[in-house]
């Protein structure tokens, strides 16, 4: 007897391209799979030359594939861990490559603020019980400081900033810029070696400095890699990073703690105007303390002459007489040798302080422009319109001009 093998028609054939792309559609069009929340531990965290990241999420129950493309990782304040639990924000697709389906993440944050914090007073305990905050490590800024180390963004507004304040304080400081990413993704490890470098020059200071924003945008300040960083720096460091209320570990470890980029700035150096006073001060007591030795002096003579003159032998007198001439001498060729010194130490003093005057910086090259009917000096070239008349002063003249064209530095 033969036997018969029976199949079961289906509806209609798939490939498996078809099949694949008929449920990626099903995911696709499900409006609730378009912006999802999912909250899980972190697991198989992979992170390739491409830049993206691949990861799992589960909860003991079932398990989740994640991939978060390049651009979205770069936007990362904090990098998830294996073991953390995390929330990742996106939406749900098919992969059609492999068959499966994953999350397509575009964010993602610890599961709670109070989790961020409680890991960060941890570390904070732990570097204080190593002893990184204690004030005996601290070290004292100079007082007239020839080179600063700036690290931070070479695009954020807190470098222009410290520029303006150091160009108005102390103009003979030599800036030195060590360029930084001071959030995201890699921005702790940029840090570390910036922070480095400047510290291998041996400067006379550094500034840390990262302009306001929220407290997230402000966390690789307090990466545990960083503030060890900070803490190790023998060249004395200031920080200013964010607004006054703004804390971070970092400030913690520095030398000194500033409110704002541009007060770091301010309070690393020493006023030019104040500088001036101090000098004029110094000159001051010099010339009163040389006024009293010389009256001191002359009434050392009158006391001798009178002596003298309680002498009556003709001889005694004329002795006496020579030997005063010769001590007033003397005493009034030290006078004018200690006049002189000081009258050297006053000169130099002048010669530095004409370094910084208006004149001398005209006779370097540069120029004063301001407008000719306002007469307000000009600074940026944003505030100059086309048609407007300036006036330009040079070292020994000046002249007047019309902007014709107004060319503006690229950021």
């Amino acid at each position: 007897m033969e036997t018969q093998l029976s199949f079961r028609s289906p509806g209609a054939q798939w490939s498996v391209a078809e099949l694949t792309n008929y449920l990626r559609e099903l995911f696709e069009s499900d409006r609730k799979l378009h912006d999802v929340a999912v909250i899980g531990e972190v697991s198989n965290i992979s992170r390739p030359r491409s830049g993206h990241m691949y990861f799992s999420l589960t909860d003991g129950k079932a398990a989740l594939q994640c991939v978060m493309w390049r651009s979205d990782v770069a936007r990362l304040v904090l990098a998830p861990q294996d073991g953390e639990r995390m929330v990742a924000y996106g939406n749900v697709s098919v992969y059609a490559a492999s068959g499966r389906y994953q999350l397509y993440v575009n964010a993602i944050q610890l599961a709670g603020e109070g989790e961020l914090l409680a890991q960060l007073e941890v570390l904070k305990r732990k570097l204080a019980a190593e002893g990184l905050f204690d004030l005996g490590h601290k070290s004292p800024l100079p007082a007239l400081p020839e080179r600063i180390a700036v690290v931070t963004s070479p695009t954020g507004a807190a470098f222009q900033d410290i520029k303006r304040v150091l160009a108005r304080r102390w103009p003979l400081a030599q800036i030195s810029l060590f360029g930084t990413a001071v959030q995201g993704t890699g921005a702790s490890m940029e840090m570390v070696a910036a922070l480095q470098a400047a510290d291998e020059l041996h400067l006379d200071v550094i500034l840390l400095a990262r302009g306001g924003g929220a407290a997230e945008d402000l966390w690789a300040f307090n990466n545990e890699e960083v503030v060890r960083a900070v803490a190790a720096t023998t060249t004395p460091l200031v920080t200013g990073i964010g607004h006054e209320t703004d804390f971070t570990l970092a400030d913690l470890a520095s030398d000194l703690r500033a409110a704002t980029p541009s007060a770091a700035a301010e309070i690393a150096t020493p006023h030019q105007r104040e500088l001036r006073q101090e000098l004029d001060r110094q000159f001051q007591r010099l010339s009163d303390s040389l006024r009293v030795q010389i009256q001191f002096l002359r009434a050392e003579l009158r006391e001798l002459e009178m002596g003298f003159r309680d002498l009556s032998p003709q001889v005694q007198l004329e002795s006496v007489q020579q030997r005063l001439h010769h001590l007033s001498s003397q005493v009034f060729s030290s006078v004018r040798n200690s006049i002189e010194l000081r009258r050297r130490d006053v000169f130099r003093m002048e010669q530095s302080l004409s370094s910084l005057g208006i004149e001398a910086t005209l006779a370097r090259g540069y120029a004063v422009v301001t407008n000719r009917f306002t007469g307000e000096i000009l600074r940026e070239a944003s505030a100059l319109t086309v048609g407007e008349v300036l006036d330009i002063r040079l070292y020994d003249g000046g002249f007047s001009a019309e902007v014709v064209g107004i060319h503006r530095r690229e950021q």
